[in-house]
């Protein structure tokens, strides 16, 4: 007889998150979601509602279905910090354990000091938990969290572990309250950013965040934290280091100056993971519209459809990183398996975003979606899939922080440009795999209406509007194989589609490709040789029309110029001569 799954209940204000999370935990069996809520009365009233109706159906017999008692309650410490002079994630937490004395809670956080933990402890959590740790993780925390209720023991990646009470200095509590209020404000304005705004208004919301991170960096150094409570912290819990947002890419520098590498950020090597899939879930927070002159499959999704796929794609993913670290893979059968785990990540996408039974209303199938979209797995490996660059190198660098190859230059695996290029690499492993999920759907299923209403824009939902749609599609896919592809391999680079503040976008980055290039034939190769061709003949033709250009020039202004100059100023002499003789014959005739 199986466990009954554990009933838990949601309190987030970021719905981006609330629901990130909801649908991992949907798709494990141990866990269902009994409830959420985004502000503390709306807590307090669905779990006295709850409560009420699991204490009636446990009594009543005649009911046809009972409901069962919620086990823990997920919630995040940061609720509310908008609201000046209260902390009410933890005022909702002192509340929650007061109403309901045998409730366990698990607290999350974006950052883990102890006296987030110490103040949680206070006001009664069980358990408490980053919000970055990696799903496994988390779901040990939530079953061990959900198991008792005694001796109140907070951590943040083992549980087990008891977390000694700290005693801080007035200058240290001063600094982490400061931090506090900074990060709160730092969330408050990231969940601006992400909503429809004006130019103008963005604008003043990204030169207000650069502020906060200005005045964070600044307390840091003014009020730094003292040395032995740091190594007594982290020496206690284990935890690692405050998840910061990814370093913003910075200009190159040219005229071949000598630009000294960015150190390595202190990041330990099990966390680069944890760091480069933290920021891509922030990212996922931002408006996620195509923003570049490319159409994707994924555009066609209404916008909460897509985001959910990117999340649900980011999710999978992490649980093949974990999958490929508990086989113990060595690092030299990695681009061997690439082709394998490309497609084993594309159908589990396809299966947690669909569902293994789903089978569309009106359609006519005798069979799931998901094993219809399934029997094109070699056209959609061949189109999309196979063409994701430097899938091998993020793998080695999230699975065995293997240093990478930026523009030349071999980077460790913690420095901020490693980070960086690892998070572009990731983010455009998400969008072409979601890419792929919609790809056979367009083929196979497009005009079906239930499939319509479901996933579609209204801007695209009549049958011309599709055609259109995947008529744009297939020809863009026709110009990089013919034009675009070739181009790119003779230039030495890859293009990424990215995240960025303003949506989807494109990125170019460089990458040896000469087996490629030396691989090409027929018109794809004729590309590269009418490059070569314009690149040879263009330089001297522009000096020859150039040359010719300034000798025309030369002529029509020394020469016909002046010609006409002279003639003008003939013309402009006899003028005045006839006009002179004009003016002198009446005064000779009045002296006669």
């Amino acid at each position: 007889m199986t466990a009954a799954p554990i009933q838990l209940f949601l309190v987030d204000e970021d719905p981006v998150f609330r629901l990130g999370l909801r649908i991992w935990l949907e798709q494990r069996e141990e866990f269902a979601i009994a409830g959420e809520a985004s502000t503390a009365a709306e807590t307090l009233t669905q779990l006295a509602q709850h409560q009420t109706e699991a204490e009636a159906s446990a009594t009543d017999a005649g009911r046809d279905r009972t409901i069962a008692p919620i086990d823990l309650v997920i919630l995040d410490i940061g609720l509310g910090q908008g609201e000046p002079g209260q902390l009410a994630g933890l005022q909702l937490c002192g509340d929650i354990r007061q109403q309901f004395p045998t409730l366990p809670i698990l607290v999350l956080s974006a950052y883990g000091e102890p006296v987030i933990q110490a103040a949680a402890r206070q006001r009664g959590a069980t358990g408490f938990g980053l919000r970055s740790l990696p799903v496994r993780d988390l779901a040990r925390l939530i079953e061990h969290t959900a198991g008792r209720m005694a001796a109140v023991a907070i951590a943040e990646e083992s549980p087990s572990v008891p977390v000694a009470p700290a005693v801080w200095s007035p200058i240290t509590a001063l600094r982490q309250s400061c931090l506090i209020q900074i990060d709160a404000t730092i969330d408050q304005v990231n969940a601006q950013l992400g909503d429809r705004l004006s130019p103008l208004y963005r604008q003043v919301l990204n030169g207000k965040h650069r502020e906060l991170r200005a005045a964070r960096w600044l307390i840091q150094r003014i009020l730094p934290d003292p040395p032995s409570q740091s190594r007594e912290s982290q020496g206690v819990t284990g935890s690692p280091p405050p998840i910061s947002p990814m370093p913003i890419a910075s200009p190159g520098v040219g005229g071949g100056a000598i630009v000294p590498r960015a150190p390595a950020i202190p990041v330990a090597a099990g966390d680069v993971r944890t760091r480069v899939c933290e920021a891509v879930f922030r990212q996922l927070q931002f408006p996620l519209d195509n923003a570049s002159d490319i159409p994707l499959e994924i555009d066609i999704l209404r916008r909460d459809r897509g985001r959910e796929l990117l999340y649900t794609t980011l999710r999978a993913f992490e649980d093949l990183l974990d999958d490929l670290q508990q086989a113990n893979l060595p690092p030299g059968q990695l681009p061997d398996r690439v082709p394998s785990i490309l497609q084993d990540l594309w159908q589990t996408v396809i299966t947690q975003f669909f569902g293994r039974y789903y089978t569309p209303e009106g359609a006519g199938l005798e069979q799931p979606i998901v094993a219809i979209l399934q029997q094109d797995q070699t056209l959609v490996y061949g189109e999309i899939l196979s063409r994701i660059p430097q899938v091998p190198d993020l793998l080695g660098h999230l699975l065995y922080q293997e240093p990478l190859l930026i523009d030349g230059a071999s980077y460790v695996a913690t420095t901020p440009e490693a980070l960086r290029r690892s998070q572009h690499l990731l983010e455009n492993l998400l969008i072409q795999t979601a890419c792929a999920v919609v790809q056979p759907l367009l083929n196979r299923l497009a005009d079906v209406e239930s499939i319509k209403r479901l996933l579609y824009q209204r801007r695209v939902i009549s049958s011309r509007d599709i055609a259109r749609f995947r008529n744009d599609l297939s020809w863009r896919y026709r110009w990089d194989t013919l034009i675009h592809e070739p181009r790119a391999i003779f230039e030495s680079q890859h293009r990424l589609f990215v995240f960025s503040p303003k949506g989807i976008q494109t990125e170019w980055i460089y990458a040896h490709r000469q087996a490629e290039l030396e691989q090409l034939s027929g018109l794809r190769y004729a590309v590269t040789l009418a490059l070569e061709a314009r690149d040879a003949i263009a330089p001297r033709l522009r000096a020859a029309i150039g040359f010719v250009g300034s000798g025309v020039v030369y002529v029509l202004t020394e020469v016909v110029g002046r010609g006409i100059g002279l003639v003008g100023r003939g013309i402009l002499k006899g003028i005045g001569s006839a006009w002179h003789e004009n003016r002198i014959r009446p005064r000779s005739r009045d002296k006669a």
